[in-house]
Parts: C-alpha cells; sequence; structure tokens
C-alpha cells in the first residue's frame, strides 16, 4: 500500500512540474534566424500582431501568411512576407488555450481563435 502511495505521489509530482513548464513558456514563441511561421497579413498596423506555426486564419479574420525570420532582437523578430518585411513580438498576450498537447503555437495581442479553432486564453505573468 505505502508503495502505490509513492507512486501516486510522484506521478502527481511529475503532472505539476509539467503543467509549470508549459505554463511559463505558453504565450512566447521561439524563433531563430530561417525558421518559417505564419503571421497576421494585415500590415504593420495591424493591432492582433498574430503567429503561428500552422497557416490558419487570423484573430483578425485574414488569412495567415507564410513567412520566413530574417532577424531576431530579444523578444521582436523580423519575418520577410514576400517582398516585404514586417518586426512581430514573439511575446503574445494570448496564447492558445489547447495546452501542452497543442502543435500550433499560436499567439496574439488580441483575444480570438487561435488556427486550430480553440479559443485564445490571456497570458498570466
Amino acid at each position: 500500500m505505502k508503495r502505490v502511495w509513492m507512486l501516486l505521489m510522484a506521478g502527481a509530482l511529475v503532472l505539476v512540474a509539467l503543467n509549470v513548464a508549459w505554463a511559463g513558456s505558453a504565450g512566447k514563441m521561439e524563433l531563430k534566424v530561417g525558421d518559417e511561421v505564419y503571421v497576421c497579413n494585415c500590415g504593420e498596423a495591424c493591432p492582433c500582431q498574430m503567429m503561428a506555426h500552422k497557416a490558419g486564419q487570423c484573430v483578425c479574420g485574414t488569412d495567415l501568411a507564410k513567412a520566413k525570420v530574417v532577424k531576431v532582437e530579444g523578444t521582436m523578430a523580423t519575418v520577410k512576407i514576400g517582398d516585404r518585411e514586417q518586426v512581430f513580438n514573439m511575446v503574445g498576450k494570448y496564447a492558445c488555450a489547447c495546452g501542452p498537447q497543442c502543435k500550433c503555437g499560436s499567439i496574439s495581442q488580441k483575444p480570438g481563435k487561435c488556427v486550430c479553432g480553440t479559443e485564445m486564453k490571456p497570458v498570466e505573468g
């Protein structure tokens, strides 16, 4: 009985640690020069600044455009969309609420739905 109790406690601790690790990275997109990413294609004045790892629609309703990261400085990434460049914040105020298994990696500065259709949640911290 004691062994079962210890295994349950160890499993619970692992789940808590994974949840904390995921929560700390939610809303942050780790990019490097050469990476491909999908971004809102509204232009530099766009307030949503949505980025995702998969194609889909932006929270403002426009289609995301495939872009290539050409520069990374701090939390800002410069991406090339067609023949123009635009700067995006890699730290979103909102992130996809799918959880650690989420593969779309959607972040945005405005609320709405991520590319997989799940409502985005405010990023804590």
